[in-house]
């Protein structure tokens, strides 16, 4: 049996509990900005393609697998900026990003995620390594990096018809979330600029 005098203070710990739970329940439903990046605006179209490619997801670690925005301040460490995300998971979003642009180009006859009959002519597939805004000490420079591998491969054959890393470095002016968006979106679409040449030249659509 517990003494009387254990009592209130027992009261008052159970109290504290359930109000720090209380607490960690409302701050986990906070809305969060959510932000999406834009296509790179085509100039001018490819020759019109006879392929048809399925742009796979592109495979990336747990902490790339999430739509928050990541920031390294260091090589090890992985944080998110508070109170924002991303539309989606960072590796469907690129290969959102991949789908539409590439499909705009007008390089390949049909471009999507899936194939249209049993099974599409060729498949690119990624790997997404770096997808982070990095500051390495204090009052460093804030860069927005980048970097995926890419493999095209014939499905009749499973032959890799190319391979190419595709990696950009962006500044930003600062870690505030305002900063780094604009950067991201920069980067992303200079990166997904020079997909789509190379893209098109291996697939025989341009």
């Amino acid at each position: 049996m517990l003494p009387r005098s254990f009592l209130p203070a027992l009261l008052l710990a159970l109290g504290t509990s359930g109000c720090a739970a209380i607490s960690a329940l409302d701050s986990a439903s906070e809305p969060l900005d959510i932000y999406e990046l834009q296509t790179p605006v085509i100039e001018g179209a490819a020759r019109r393609g006879w392929a048809e490619l399925v742009v796979e997801e592109p495979i990336a670690s747990g902490a790339l697998s999430t739509d928050r925005i990541m920031i390294r301040p260091g090589p090890l460490q992985a944080q998110y900026l508070p109170g924002a995300r991303w539309s989606d998971e960072t590796p469907a979003m690129l290969q959102t990003l991949l789908v539409r642009s590439i499909s705009e180009t007008g390089a390949f006859a049909s471009v999507g995620r899936a194939p249209l009959g049993g099974q599409g002519d060729y498949a690119l597939l990624g790997e997404l390594t770096d997808f982070q805004a990095e500051s390495y000490g204090t009052d460093a420079p804030v860069t927005v990096h980048l970097r995926l591998m890419l493999r095209l491969v014939r499905e009749r054959d499973s032959s890799v018809v190319a391979s190419r890393t595709f990696e950009v470095r962006q500044p930003a002016a600062d870690d505030e979330t305002a900063s780094l968006v604009p950067a991201f979106d920069l980067a992303a679409r200079k990166m997904v600029s020079e997909i789509l040449p190379w893209a098109a030249r291996a697939g025989g659509g341009a």
